[in-house]
């Protein structure tokens, strides 16, 4: 690993690898420890910029507070991926602190204007790919009564998920201003597309694999009786967990109803079709 050596500017040193690795952390821990509806991951932002506030600016009481109120402005992404902003804030902080040609509010349009397409790029990647992968590992464990599976998920997703955001905030603090293009220019949106299908393959194979749906139901077949599951998987394999995926997800995009709503409606059907014998 390459030795990381601080900027120094007319004898004022930057950022050291301290330095950055208190910026990580402290966003880290505090993205989400301290919410609201008005702000959401704010306070952790603006949190993250005490140290860089207290060695950049110790003497500049107005310079603290210009840096403190942009941090304090509404910021919301995905915290694992989206970390490659605060990378790419932090160098442009330095450059401010350093007395470098970059306008303050520049910060504050770069966090604007990249929160969102990351935020989609992250949830793609993060909630439908790395945690359907994890989780259908660790129920494949758990099945057999085993504690590996929940053991496995948290250590694995723990380990993962800290190792991306760490790698995206050290990538976007070595990319500064660069990362602009890479990731709200037309790069991304073909990016963020073929994320999306790869997610919606996991999403279907998981389906597939874990979702358990059959009839009781038997029909005739010449003298004899088959049971209607088995004809039907002959033409269309899971086709009943299909159905009720569809259904699941029409419930939730389209009519906009919660989780709990969703899975009482389930339960009902699932009370009605199996007292009528159905399932």
């Amino acid at each position: 690993m390459a030795t990381f050596t601080p900027k120094v500017v007319d004898g004022k040193e930057g950022l050291t690898k301290k330095d950055l690795n208190s910026l990580w952390y402290r966003w880290q821990v505090g993205w989400f420890s301290s919410s609201s509806y008005e702000k959401l991951e704010t306070h952790g932002f603006a949190w993250s910029y005490i140290p860089f506030a207290e060695k950049f600016y110790k003497d500049d009481p107005e310079g603290k507070k210009r840096l403190l109120v942009r941090h304090s402005q509404f910021y919301n992404t995905e915290p694992q991926v989206g970390t490659i902003v605060n990378g790419i804030v932090a160098s442009l902080e330095e450059d401010i602190a350093l007395g470098g040609d970059i306008p303050e509010e520049m910060v504050t349009n770069i966090k604007t204007t990249l929160m969102g397409p990351l935020a989609g790029l992250g949830d793609s990647i993060i909630q439908g790919i790395i945690v359907p992968t994890l989780l259908s590992v660790g129920m494949s464990l758990a099945s057999s009564g085993s504690p590996a599976g929940p053991i496995f998920y948290i250590i694995s997703w723990l380990v993962l998920g800290l190792a991306i955001s760490y790698g995206m905030f050290r990538y976007g603090y070595k990319m500064g201003l660069s990362a602009i293009d890479v990731l709200a220019g037309n790069e991304s949106r073909r990016l963020m597309d073929a994320i999306n299908v790869l997610g919606i393959i996991v999403t279907g194979t998981l389906a597939a694999s874990f979702i358990s749906i059959s009839t009781i139901v038997n029909i005739p077949k010449g003298s004899d009786y088959t049971a209607l599951s088995d004809t039907l998987n002959g033409v269309f394999p899971k086709l009943f967990p299909l159905i009720f995926v569809l259904f699941t997800y029409w419930m939730l995009n389209k009519k906009q109803f919660g989780p709990t709503k969703v899975l009482l409606i389930l339960t009902g059907i699932i009370i009605v079709t199996c007292l009528v014998g159905l399932f």
